[in-house]
């Protein structure tokens, strides 16, 4: 079988979370049983960045938990897990081989789904046909939530809320700015982005000047650019990592003149500083910041369970492993894997119907936000707990943008580290 790679790991990296077990003292008469979760990642192609922080959020999250003694079951048995995964090049139809894969030859207990939007929603029709639950990590689009399933289940805030907080706070910094181009990838999640914003924005009075896709791969953006008219006061869009980077290069290069720069995935990854000066200024959705305000006490305050490590807990021992900065990509790996744990804990099971009636009521906040799902039977499984950040890379008081701390969160107002500021007039 192509690129398989199985993780069956045990290792002690950090304290344990909250809500694992601690190792018995007489482990050697305990039974154990080991719960395998499938799932794809693109290790080749145009996802693999992504994919990679999305993996290795739910490595680290695989080595806690099974350092921490794993979970106890109703029974008495103790649960430890594994994650068997396959490259899928980026590709639907390898995702569409290797869930069937993984659920009839490999025998997944569970299911993750790989990077992507579209990738996830080829996943979940697999997924549902043979009546496994998935977890969906790495994918936003509302459309996969709407054909019927009744056992994926969605991590990210969905893809219609991503860049509609940026036209409110375009509205907050300039009450009269009106002109608005939209440059995106024509892939499921970007597209399904930029239609909810154009409808979001021409409901609040403003006019779309230019709206133009683009394909998946595209690095050069000067025509698209050049299309772009004198007097706009906001660009939108993008796609993924390295392409929303080469369009916030060359925007700046270009010497365009808006005050609003907003793109998906790339300026919320901390290597979105290297641009340097082309990363000022810039303005991109998150779904979580090592700067969020999450905490015991914040969900206590809000009435909710607090489950799982804190943020500064999460940050170090992801660093301490990978000698990077998580990005939300990293977190909602690591979210994916601590709600299953979350599931088998409280329902005392392995069983599909007691962890889907669990999760259908699941109600909690975690390092990664709050997390609840639609339980609307044309909505089911889609999350609307979880909120979406705005951040935007600023200068430190010497001028430098030499550090994550300074993508800043800017958006809504009660989650926001520092005020925004209008797109510099280079």
């Amino acid at each position: 079988m192509k690129r398989l790679g199985l993780w069956l790991l045990g290792i002690m990296l950090a304290a344990p979370l909250m809500g694992a077990m601690s190792p018995p003292a007489n482990a050697a008469e305990e039974k154990t049983k080991t719960l395998v979760i499938g799932c794809t990642a693109s290790q080749t192609g145009v996802f693999h960045m992504e994919s990679l922080r999305q993996i290795n959020g739910l490595q680290l999250w695989l080595e806690q938990v099974n350092a921490a003694g794993g979970i106890k079951l109703a029974d008495g048995t103790v649960a430890k897990f594994a994650v068997k995964f396959y490259d899928d090049e980026s590709k639907e139809e390898r995702v569409r081989e290797l869930y069937s894969t993984l659920i009839n030859e490999d025998k997944a207990d569970f299911l993750i789904s790989p990077y992507s939007s579209g990738l996830a929603d080829a996943a979940a029709a697999i997924a549902q046909k043979h009546q496994k639950l998935m977890i969906t990590a790495g994918a936003a689009s509302d459309v996969t939530y709407k054909k019927g399933h009744t056992l994926i289940y969605q991590t990210y805030s969905p893809a219609s809320r991503y860049l509609t907080g940026a036209l409110d706070l375009l509205g907050k910094l300039d009450p009269k700015a009106r002109k608005v181009a939209i440059l995106h990838e024509k892939d499921l999640f970007s597209t399904e982005v930029v239609s909810a914003l154009k409808v979001y924005a021409e409901g609040k009075g403003y006019q779309i000047v230019l709206h133009e896709g683009y394909d998946s791969g595209q690095r050069d953006f000067a025509p698209l650019i050049a299309k772009i008219p004198q007097g706009v006061e906001a660009v939108m869009g993008g796609g993924h990592i390295a392409d929303s980077q080469a369009l916030a290069r060359q925007i700046y290069e270009k010497d365009v003149k808006a005050k609003m720069v907003a793109l998906l995935v790339a300026p919320s990854e901390p290597g979105f500083a290297d641009l340097g000066e082309a990363a000022v200024g810039v303005i991109g959705p998150s779904q979580w910041e090592p700067l969020a305000k999450y905490s015991p006490e914040a969900a206590q305050a809000a009435g909710l369970e607090w489950y799982g490590p804190n943020i500064p807990d999460f940050v170090r021992t992801y660093r301490a492993k990978y000698k990077k900065w998580p990005s939300y990509h990293s977190a909602g790996g690591y979210v994916a894997g601590l709600l299953l744990q979350k599931a088998v804990q409280t329902a005392g099971s392995t069983d599909t119907a007691k962890i889907k009636a669990m999760l259908d009521k699941l109600d909690l906040l975690t390092f990664y936000g709050r997390l609840k799902f639609d339980q609307n039977p044309k909505s089911h499984g889609l999350q609307i707990g979880h909120e979406m950040f705005l951040t935007q890379w600023q200068k430190d008081a010497q001028g430098k943008l030499i550090s994550l701390l300074l993508n800043q969160i800017v958006w809504p107002e009660a989650a926001k580290t520092a005020e925004a500021m209008l797109y510099p007039l280079h």
